[in-house]
Order: structure tokens, then C-alpha cells, then sequence
């Protein structure tokens, strides 16, 4: 009997209508302040970055050559059609918490619970691997400049002689976790202008590029074969989403049901077309095995003659990859908070501050928490931890989407996301196909998030949700026993 109810504990859904309603106390409440062109820019602050500047030149170096171009059209894609049931949702539950809310709503507690766990672990991991690959732009502008800086603090330890921590990457997590406690409105008014200046820096990198392209250097378009480019597909998936951070921000806009799905929705065609045109660029400019996996533009505008131009992308590469940081501490700290607002977390964690009303406690222990892992981790053991997580949370949310259009037909959505179940069923095939890429060790280290989740969950969560509570409450009896 007791395995029954803990069976239904863990299936028990927080209504949809609950969740519109509740606000929470008011210390647990975000200011609305966010527009749909501020939610936009840090859309496009999420997804543009380091698919730019880093990875384009990766995937192009040793993965797909010219057909660099069609990795980001596969992944793009793929994370359209996720995009689409994200949009859906957005305008149907506009609340913090994105993917770990919607789950919770449509599959149940458990399934919330790990999609939140999740995005945790995956989103602070990216904040500091997007840390990790400015602070190597820094170092190449300094060195450009003469300017050499000691041994020690140039990266993690094992990444290179004398290297002990990578203290720019430490520092930038910090700055940006100081510049979300400063309140969204004043947070998001500087991510506006950065996107602003980055969006021009990558089209003054189309535009002049375009002047020196080799058509010569496109053929062969795939010199690692078809193959190549679906491999290049699933690394440059990183650069592709973006949004689902961005819609954790649901709780912060002035309109979030009119103005989420189409901030979500313009973000990635935004991005997509100015990473069309830039992968064009790139291996159009130079010869796909002399592209700089690391600084592909930067030293791609060197090898034409351009050195002031280098140095204009390189200071746009840090501008710009910034947004990305800004964007994905921003989610994970709006998941965490989310998360405990709903008692599967300690409540401490989702006070906010009284005047700014922010989660200035757990937007620390994140910025604090990315800049260990940015300062002492290797990148590509930090990068590891990131895509796992985003392919299931895009999975689940794209059942979900399905799962809630047959359940509730009649629930008023102001976004329908096209074409279902095909685009939603799409999303989910190509996240689990996306997945099978991804390495042994990967898989290792998601299982034992995975299974610590299991522990906390079991010895905390179950019992202290806030639904758990209800429940017993109504009952007159202990809290976790099934949903009526």
C-alpha cells in the first residue's frame, strides 16, 4: 500500500490553473518588467556566442569542412521544432522555471524534479565553459598587444605548464552573478546593448568577409563526408539553443502570454540566419584545414591582410559570448528558485531581495559555483556536462506538448505550435538521436547527477512540495500520500 502511494506521490501534476494563480509571498515574487524586445535580445544574447566565434571554426577545422553549414541547418532544425513547442507552453503557462514547470505540469512531480535537476547542473556548466572560451580571447588580444600574463592563472590545472587556475573565467562568473543581482530591469537594459553591438560586430564580420571570399574554398563541401556534417550537427547543438533559458525569464515580463512565443520564435530565426551567413564567411574566407578551431574569424581576417578587423571580432567575440553567460545564469537561477518556491528545494532558497526582487542567494551560490568549475576544470571536460541535459529537457517538453494538446484540447493557447504532432514528435526524435553522439563518459557523469537527484528527491523533495504538503493537509494526515 505504502509503494502505491509513494507510486502516485511521484505521478501527482500541479494543475495548470494552480500554477497560473499562485504568485507566491511576497518575498518570493519577481518583478514584471520585461518587454518583448528585452526578452528577444536575451534570447539572442543565449544562442549567439560561441557557435560564432568557437565552434564554427571547430566543426569546420575537423568535423564537416565547408558543410559547416549544414551541421547548423540539421541543428537548427532540430531546435526549431523544440522551439515551437517551448512557444506553445510559454504563452499557456507563463511562469519561471521553463522546462522543469511545464514537465511538472504535464508529466508529474518526478519527472519535474529531474528536468529541474537537470538544468542545474547543465546550465551552470555552461556558464562556465562560455567563461572559460572568453577568457581565451582575452589572453589572445593581450598577447597581440604584447602584454603577457603569468603562467598561473591562464588556465585550469593540467591545461597547460605552469597553469593552476583560469582566474579571468573565475572572475567573469562572479561579475555576472553581481550584475543579475542588481535587479532584471537594470540587468536586462545592459544585455540589451550588448546584444545591440554584438549583432554588429557579426554582420561587420559577414559584410567584409563576403569581400574576400574564395569560392574555391567551398569545394569539397564535404570533405569528411554526409557523416560529417550530422557530427558536427550534434557538437554545434550548443550554439543553437538559447530561448529555453530565455523562457525562464516568463515571470519577469510585463505580458508573458502574448509576448514569450514570439520573443522565442524570433530569437532563433534571428540567430539562425546570421549563423548561415557567417559559416559562409568563415569557409569561404580560408581553406576549411586552415581554419583556426579556436579563433576562426580573428585569425581569418589576419590571414587577408586584416589585423584591425582581427582585433574588432575579437573584442566582439568577448562582448558577445558575455550574453551567453548572462542568459544561462539567469535560467539556472530562475529554475533553482522555481524549484524551491514549490518546496522540492529548501524555501531559503527562493527568498528575493526586498526592493530589486531578485534570488540574489541562489544567484550566488551559482556564480560562485560556475567559477570553480570555469577556474579549475579543463573546457572540454566542463563542456561534457552541458548538451546531455538540454536534449532531454527538450524531449521532455516536446512529449509534454503533445501529451497536454490530447489531454486538454480546450485550454486557451495564444501560440499553437504548428503542424502537430509531427513538429513536437520531430523535436523529440532528433534530441535522442542527437543524444546517441554524445560520448560514454558523458552518459557516466549525467548518471551520477542522475542518481544523487535520486537521493535528494527521496530524502527531501517528495515530502516537502508543496503539493506533498496540501495533500496531507487535506487528508488530515501526513504530507507525500497521493494526489486526490
Amino acid at each position: 500500500m505504502a509503494g502505491l502511494r509513494m507510486g502516485q506521490g511521484v505521478l501527482r501534476r500541479k494543475p495548470i490553473e494552480y500554477i497560473e494563480a499562485a504568485e507566491g509571498a511576497p518575498s518570493e515574487r519577481l518583478a514584471r518588467t520585461l518587454g518583448l524586445w528585452q526578452l528577444t535580445a536575451i534570447g539572442v544574447g543565449g544562442i549567439i556566442g560561441a557557435g560564432i566565434f568557437t565552434l564554427a571554426g571547430t566543426v569546420a577545422n575537423g568535423t564537416a569542412g565547408p558543410a559547416v553549414l549544414v551541421s547548423f541547418l540539421i541543428a537548427g532544425v532540430a531546435s526549431a521544432a523544440a522551439a515551437l513547442s517551448y512557444a506553445e507552453f510559454a504563452g499557456l503557462i507563463p511562469k519561471a522555471g521553463s522546462a522543469y514547470t511545464y514537465g511538472y505540469a504535464v508529466l508529474g512531480e518526478l519527472a519535474g524534479w529531474f528536468i529541474g535537476w537537470d538544468l542545474l547542473l547543465e546550465y551552470t556548466a555552461i556558464v562556465a565553459v562560455v567563461a572559460i572560451g572568453i577568457s581565451g580571447y582575452v589572453n589572445f588580444l593581450l598577447t597581440e598587444t604584447g602584454t603577457a600574463l603569468p603562467a598561473w592563472m591562464l588556465g585550469a590545472p593540467g591545461t597547460g605548464e605552469g597553469h593552476r587556475v583560469d582566474l579571468i573565467a573565475a572572475v567573469l562568473c562572479l561579475l555576472i552573478a553581481y550584475l543579475l543581482t542588481l535587479g532584471i530591469k537594470n540587468a536586462a537594459r545592459f544585455e540589451t546593448a550588448v546584444v545591440v553591438l554584438k549583432v554588429l560586430v557579426v554582420l561587420l564580420v559577414i559584410v567584409v568577409g563576403f569581400l574576400h571570399i574564395d569560392t574555391g574554398n567551398y569545394s569539397p563541401f564535404f570533405p569528411y563526408g554526409v557523416g560529417g556534417a550530422f557530427t558536427g550537427a550534434a557538437t554545434v547543438f550548443f550554439a543553437v539553443f538559447g530561448y529555453d533559458a530565455m523562457s525562464t525569464a516568463a515571470e519577469e515580463s510585463r505580458d508573458a502570454q502574448r509576448h514569450m512565443p514570439r520573443a522565442i520564435v524570433y530569437s532563433l530565426a534571428i540567430a539562425m540566419v546570421l549563423y548561415v551567413l557567417a559559416c559562409l564567411t568563415l569557409t569561404g574566407m580560408q581553406n576549411y584545414t586552415e581554419v583556426d578551431p579556436e579563433s576562426g574569424f580573428s585569425t581569418a581576417f589576419k590571414s587577408v591582410g586584416l589585423d584591425a578587423v582581427a582585433d574588432v571580432v575579437a573584442v566582439g567575440a568577448i562582448i558577445g559570448i558575455l550574453t551567453v553567460m548572462f542568459t544561462f545564469m539567469l535560467g539556472v537561477t530562475r529554475v533553482w528558485f522555481s524549484m524551491s518556491r514549490d518546496g522540492l528545494l529548501p524555501r531559503w532558497f527562493a527568498r528575493t531581495h526586498p526592493t530589486r526582487h531578485v534570488p540574489t542567494r541562489v544567484t550566488w551560490i551559482v556564480g560562485g559555483a560556475s567559477a570553480v568549475i570555469a577556474g579549475f576544470v579543463p573546457i572540454g571536460e566542463a563542456a561534457e556536462l552541458t548538451n546531455i541535459g538540454i536534449l532531454l529537457a527538450f524531449a521532455v517538453v516536446c512529449t509534454a506538448v503533445m501529451v497536454l494538446r490530447y489531454r486538454h484540447p480546450e485550454l486557451p493557447r495564444r501560440f499553437r505550435a504548428p503542424f502537430m504532432p509531427f513538429t513536437p514528435a520531430i523535436g523529440v526524435i532528433a534530441s535522442v538521436w542527437l543524444i546517441t553522439y554524445l560520448r560514454t563518459e558523458t552518459w557516466l557523469r549525467f548518471a551520477a547527477w542522475f542518481l544523487i537527484g535520486l537521493v535528494v528527491y527521496f530524502g527531501y523533495s517528495y515530502r516537502h512540495s508543496v503539493l506533498a504538503q496540501e495533500e496531507g493537509a487535506a487528508r488530515g494526515g501526513p504530507a507525500g500520500g497521493p494526489h486526490p
